[in-house]
């Protein structure tokens, strides 16, 4: 088992984050876990932190606006979670007395909230013996046990959510813990593009190094961005943050024009927005603003 040598690395190098903090509270997990998902958390940490300012708990930002929401949200991207985190806030004030529920299946059943986010509450807060597959704890035990490179899928398969649970402690909170570290190994050692294998602890057990580091069969492909509609949308998007009064139609659409692309890409981004809920429209005046219902 090669728990011990992970969590040995985790007390002496582990990044002192205040997202995992012992004293935050479970909605602060939970904003920070649908924060992170697809961010870096050098991103998420100052906005993370003003959330919790503004609204330290659910009841908080139940009351906010859609606006304000998408407005603090910054440059996260995907701000349709920013709209689902507010739903979620709303059910938990309405079903649950204003208290997180603490048990996977009732986390999973909340807006915007999937496996892997219930799995992090269920663990990091209420010490269920659950494993926490994210990116990086995947690709450390596909190296690690599997000995192959991680290719990303969409959801772990049932396989590998078995065969982590063997590798959970017996206690719940020695679970929380583990899973921090394996995730924190992940993210600082055993990284996707760079893996530090020369300073790994596992380095003599490692399936992956003693194969001879073979590359992934198929290899993931990375997200573009330059050009995308998720470019211009976030473009106009920046463009509302800046003016929350609205900005007109002419003025979204020169917000969302990208060089070379499509001269039917701006509207379509546009109409999306609106579509999605993330911007609403005045037909009378051609303005757009930020919804506030």
């Amino acid at each position: 088992m090669l728990r011990a040598p992970i969590l040995a690395w985790y007390e002496l190098h582990r990044r002192e984050l205040p997202m995992r903090a012992s004293d935050v509270s479970p909605w602060g997990t939970l904003v920070f876990e649908v924060m992170s998902q697809q961010t870096p958390i050098p991103r998420v940490q100052p906005i993370w932190e003003r959330w919790m300012r503004l609204w330290p708990s659910p009841a908080d930002f139940a009351a906010a606006s859609p606006a304000e929401a998408l407005v603090e949200w910054a440059h996260l991207g995907y701000p349709s979670r920013a709209l689902r985190l507010r739903e979620c806030a709303q059910v938990i004030v309405r079903e649950w007395g204003c208290e997180v529920p603490d048990s996977y299946e009732a986390l999973l059943a909340l807006p915007g909230i999937g496996p892997y986010t219930a799995s992090a509450l269920a663990s990091f807060q209420f010490h269920e013996r659950i494993p926490v597959l994210d990116t990086n704890i995947r690709r450390v035990f596909a190296r690690v046990r599997d000995g192959v490179e991680f290719a990303r899928r969409s959801a772990p398969s049932r396989a590998e959510f078995a065969a982590a649970v063997c590798w959970l402690p017996e206690n719940g909170v020695d679970c929380a813990r583990w899973n921090v570290a394996i995730m924190e190994f992940g993210a600082v050692v055993c990284t996707q593009r760079s893996p530090k294998c020369q300073d790994c602890p596992l380095r003599k057990d490692c399936a992956w190094a003693n194969a001879g580091f073979p590359p992934a069969e198929v290899r993931p492909r990375g997200q573009s961005w330059k050009g995308t509609d998720r470019q211009a949308r976030g473009r106009v998007m920046a463009a509302l943050r800046r003016s929350p009064e609205g900005i007109s139609i002419d003025e979204a659409v020169a917000a969302a024009r990208l060089e070379g692309a499509d001269p039917e890409q701006a509207p379509r981004v546009i109409e999306a927005l609106i579509s999605d809920g993330l911007v609403a429209e005045d037909s009378t005046t051609r303005h757009i603003t930020l919804p506030r219902e």
